[in-house]
């Protein structure tokens, strides 16, 4: 199962109503849309949980434009008001891209003293709010962003949050399925990272141009201790491949066998996402503890 397999486990039924009031946003405006009123639209249905909701009191919340070698690309921040500089968090969504959910866990970040930033990573391929049908969405948008691709972006959002008030010297990685593979990706990939919390990234998986290699592959190339939190009954990553990665990480670099997973046994995928029918408050609390004592152990 790849990722927007794992991504869209409980999501409900969209309507086409729904669907057709986002298809008219462009690139930039989607992200404002979605941040303002609501979710991608795969993500839009109102769940019987109540999300989570942060407040921007005391903070600097808002969209910026992330240079890119010229390309401009958007992304949302949240910090402590002052001038720092604060530690760096970038975080990274699932597949639906910068919504109303991760504006909030950079606020919540933002809490805690870090500057939080999420770039909106898919914005070269397309819209993931313009989308109801998660096969399109997949076909069209997710499977076409090359891992390579990414890991420059991130690399110009780490130099966007170094002239904006952050200490980069104290960076960190948090990302959320799709997010969480690249969270092991980029922990392999820049040598200022100090720390990666992985929520239910895939490990394993076929290799092609767009995704030539995976976070088992890379347990060499670790540069930072990466914290895994895994649900045990996730139908799209296996406890099997959590184990595999597991024993890859004993044999990888000093970072690599700094590295840990906490398996939660009655968790399924996206046991985070508070606006998801799959949120398990237990686990996504604990999670969220585990995630705060991992940075201030490495930051």
């Amino acid at each position: 199962m790849n990722d927007f397999q794992s991504d869209t486990q409980g999501l409900l039924h969209v309507t086409q109503e729904t669907l057709q009031h986002h298809v008219g946003s462009t690139r930039r405006t989607a992200l404002q849309a979605a941040l303002g009123v609501g979710y991608a639209a795969a993500a839009l249905p109102i769940m019987a949980q109540t999300a989570i909701k942060t407040s921007s009191q005391g903070l600097v919340s808002g969209e910026v434009t992330v240079d890119v070698n010229g390309f401009k690309m958007p992304a949302f921040r949240s910090a402590p008001e002052g001038a720092g500089p604060w530690p760096v968090v970038l975080v990274i969504s699932e597949i639906f891209g910068v919504h109303e959910y991760i504006a909030d866990v950079t606020r919540r970040l933002a809490r805690m003293g870090y500057l939080a930033i999420a770039p909106e990573l898919f914005v070269r391929q397309g819209d993931p709010s313009a989308y109801g049908e998660i096969a399109k969405l997949q076909a069209e948008v997710i499977g076409k962003v090359p891992d390579a691709q990414v890991m420059g972006d991130l690399d110009a959002t780490v130099a966007w949050a170094e002239q904006h008030g952050g200490d980069t010297k104290r960076l960190a990685i948090t990302g959320f399925c799709w997010g969480g593979r690249i969270t092991w990706l980029y922990a392999a990939h820049q040598p200022k990272i100090k720390a990666g919390i992985a929520w239910y990234g895939r490990l394993q998986g076929q290799s092609n141009a767009v995704t030539p290699r995976h976070p088992v592959e890379l347990v060499g190339q670790l540069k930072a201790p990466v914290l895994g939190l895994y649900g045990a009954a996730d139908t799209g990553i296996s406890v099997e491949s959590v184990a595999t990665m597991q024993q890859a990480l004993t044999q990888g670099s000093a970072a690599a066998k700094a590295s840990s997973f906490t398996v939660y046994p009655d968790a399924p995928h996206a046991f985070h996402a508070d606006y998801r029918p799959s949120y398990r408050e237990a686990a996504a609390q604990d999670g969220w503890s585990r995630l705060q004592a991992w940075l201030k152990k490495y930051l």
